[in-house]
């Protein structure tokens, strides 16, 4: 009988183990593991109707499930060429005289240390946060559908315009 070990080496090439980049497909074909959550999971609801909320659907499966991309499409890519190091000697030294004589005549091509120094501090001021109430408690959601609520609110409005208006009809006229 052989060991698990022994059945391993056996069964798999050991050069294919170790060196493969792709995961086993899932049975959608995806590569790599399903992420989604389970069905207990989720905690995404929707509201039904007659006060019941149910959990919202799962997402579709995307079309290019399964295909590799290209790196150019997933990482960002350079615009233009890098800064100095692309340049020659003589072509770094005409651009530092360059910049020192706009420096020299005031020109806003470089910049001024003092405006840097405000772009910078204003860069480094933390923006202020509202502070959330501790005792703030979200409205709960009633489970009646769209269509439900437009029901409700137009039974009580016409409730609001009679009593206005001094008709007297039953309470069953307003139930939706």
């Amino acid at each position: 009988m052989k060991t698990f070990a022994q059945f391993v080496t056996e069964a798999y090439d050991k050069d294919v183990m170790g060196s493969s980049q792709i995961r086993k497909t899932g049975q959608r074909g995806e590569i790599g593991r399903d992420r989604r959550k389970s069905e207990p999971e989720k905690r995404r609801m929707k509201a039904v109707g007659g006060g019941k909320m149910v959990p919202a659907k799962s997402y579709k499966d995307r079309k290019d499930i399964g295909t590799q991309r290209q790196a150019s499409s997933r990482v960002q890519q350079p615009t233009k060429e890098r800064g100095s190091a692309a340049l020659s000697a003589k072509e770094a030294q005409r651009k530092a005289y360059l910049e020192r004589k706009a420096r020299e005549k005031g020109g806003t091509s470089a910049g001024s240390s003092k405006d840097k120094e405000k772009a910078a501090s204003k860069l480094l001021t933390k923006k202020t946060t509202k502070s959330v109430n501790p005792n703030y408690k979200p409205a709960k959601a009633s489970g009646y559908s769209r269509d439900e609520r437009r029901k409700l609110k137009r039974a009580g409005d016409r409730l609001v315009r009679d009593i206005r208006q001094g008709k007297d009809k039953p309470a069953s006229h307003y139930k939706p």
